[in-house]
C-alpha cells in the first residue's frame, strides 16, 4: 500500500509526487488520461520538425522552476513579422505602437493597479479599468482581446485587484523561453522516477474505516494514509470525480473555479510559410496564429470567446481556410492537408484551459486548497485553480503549488 496516492499527473500533481519522493515519501501518481502532462500536450510534426505546442505555450521567466528541473533554456525566438487582425484585414503590428495605448503597455500598467480594501477603486473589473484608464476606444477594444488571449476570461469578468496581484507576486522573473524538443519534457522529467498509473480514472475519494483514504479507480479499490486530489476543480464539479464530506464550502469552490475557454488547432498545409509570423487577432476570431519560414505547419491557439470561433472553424475546411486566408493571406490557395487539434474546454479532465482571477474566485481558491477528513488531514488538494488571484495560474502557480501541497503532506505526517 503506498503511504500517499497523487491523483492527476499534470504539472502540480507530479510536482507534489516528486517533491514527496525526495523526501522519502512512497507515492503512487494515478492519471486518468492515456498521458501524463495535463494541460501540457506537444504535437511532433511525422518528419521531424520543431515541435509544437497544443497546451501550454512557452515557459514564463528566467526564475520559473522548469529551469531547475530541465536546465538552462533558451529564450523564445522573436517572429521576423508580426500583425494584428482589424476590421478582418491583417496589419503590421507596428500599427498599435503608434498609439499612445497598446495592449501590452496597458496590461504592463494594470499590474500596478493595487487598491486599497473597500476604497472608492476596489472590486473594479478589468474591463472597469479599462474603461477608466484613458486609453482611446479603439485601444480599449484591442486591450480588451489582448486580455482575452492571455487570461482566457472576458475582461468584465476578470478581477483587476486579482490580475494585478498574480502579476505582481510571480516570482518567474522576466522573459519567455522554449523547451527543445517540446514542452512535454517537463512532466516527462517530473515524472522520472514515479510510480505512474495511466489511464486509471478515480471514480471516488472517501476516508477509509481503518484509518487513511480510500480510493475507487474503474480497476478497483486501493487505500492510503494520504492522499492528494491535484485535478482541475471542474472534475469533481461536472460529477466525474465524486469526494465523501466535501463539504456545502468546497461544493461551492469547486462550481466557482470554472476554467475558461481554450482550443489549439495545429493545420499542416500543402506548402511551406513565407516567413516566421505571428498573428493577433482583435477581432476577436482567430486568437493567436503562427507560422515558421519554411514550414507547412501553422499554429493556432485562442481562448475565451475567439475558441468557440476556431472550434466551429476546425469543422468546416471552408469556414477554416477563411480563417487562415485573414490572418495569412499567403496560404489563400494552399491546401490544409491535416488538423491536429486540442480542445481543453471537452476534454473532461480539464474542462477548460485554467481559472482566472473572477469574482469569488480569490476565496473559493483558499477553500479549495484546505485540506480534508480529519484535524491532521487525509485528503489534500493542488493545482493552479488552489492560486487563482494570488498567483499566475500557469506552469509555475501548478508547480508551485503541487510543492505546497507536499509539504502539506509532510507535515501532517509528524503529527
Amino acid at each position: 500500500m503506498p503511504e500517499v496516492i497523487v491523483i492527476g499527473a499534470g504539472i502540480a500533481g507530479l510536482a507534489c509526487a516528486q517533491r514527496l519522493a525526495q523526501a522519502g515519501v512512497d507515492a503512487l501518481v494515478l492519471e486518468a488520461r492515456p498521458r501524463i502532462g495535463g494541460r501540457v500536450r506537444t504535437f511532433r510534426p511525422a518528419d521531424g520538425g520543431p515541435a509544437l505546442e497544443l497546451g501550454a505555450q512557452v515557459v514564463h521567466g528566467d526564475r520559473n522552476p522548469a529551469h531547475a528541473v530541465l536546465g538552462p533554456l533558451p529564450a523564445a525566438p522573436r517572429p521576423s513579422a508580426a500583425y494584428v487582425v482589424t476590421g478582418r484585414v491583417a496589419r503590421p503590428m507596428g500599427l498599435l505602437v503608434r498609439g499612445a495605448n497598446p495592449p501590452w503597455l496597458l496590461e504592463g500598467r494594470l499590474a500596478g493597479y493595487d487598491p486599497a480594501p473597500g476604497g472608492p477603486d476596489a472590486g473594479l473589473s478589468v474591463g472597469d479599468w479599462l474603461a477608466a484608464s484613458g486609453a482611446a476606444p479603439a485601444e480599449a477594444a484591442t486591450a480588451r482581446e489582448w486580455l482575452r488571449q492571455t487570461w482566457a476570461a472576458d475582461p468584465d469578468r476578470l478581477d483587476a485587484a486579482g490580475v494585478a496581484a498574480a502579476v505582481r507576486r510571480d516570482g518567474g522573473g522576466r522573459g519567455e523561453f522554449t523547451v527543445p524538443g517540446g514542452l512535454d519534457l517537463l512532466p516527462r522529467a517530473l515524472a522520472d522516477g514515479l510510480d505512474v498509473r495511466t489511464g486509471t480514472p478515480v471514480r471516488r475519494i472517501a476516508a477509509d474505516p481503518g484509518g487513511g483514504v480510500r480510493v475507487v479507480t474503474g480497476d478497483g479499490e486501493l487505500t492510503a494514509d494520504r492522499a492528494v486530489l491535484a485535478v482541475p476543480p471542474a472534475v469533481v464539479a461536472g460529477g466525474l470525480l465524486a469526494v465523501d464530506g466535501l463539504g456545502p464550502e468546497k461544493t461551492a469552490a469547486a462550481k466557482t473555479l470554472v476554467p475558461g475557454d481554450g482550443f489549439c488547432a495545429v493545420l499542416t498545409l500543402a506548402g511551406p510559410a513565407p516567413e516566421t509570423a505571428a498573428v493577433f487577432d482583435a477581432d476577436g476570431v482567430g486568437g493567436f496564429v503562427s507560422c515558421r519560414r519554411g514550414r507547412p505547419e501553422v499554429l493556432i491557439v485562442a481562448k475565451s470567446a475567439a475558441a468557440a470561433c476556431v472550434r466551429e472553424a476546425a469543422g468546416s475546411a471552408v469556414h477554416l481556410a477563411g480563417l487562415l486566408a485573414v490572418a495569412l493571406p499567403w496560404t489563400r490557395g494552399v491546401a490544409v492537408v491535416d488538423v491536429e487539434t486540442a480542445d481543453w474546454a471537452a476534454d473532461p479532465y480539464s474542462g477548460g484551459a485554467f481559472c482566472a482571477p473572477g469574482p469569488g474566485t480569490d476565496r473559493a481558491a483558499r477553500a479549495w486548497a484546505r485540506p480534508l477528513h480529519g484535524p491532521g488531514g487525509r485528503l489534500f488538494f493542488a493545482g493552479e485553480a488552489a492560486v487563482t488571484g494570488r498567483a499566475l495560474p500557469w506552469l509555475q502557480g501548478a508547480y508551485a503549488d503541487g510543492r505546497r501541497a507536499a509539504q502539506e503532506v509532510l507535515e501532517a505526517g509528524k503529527q
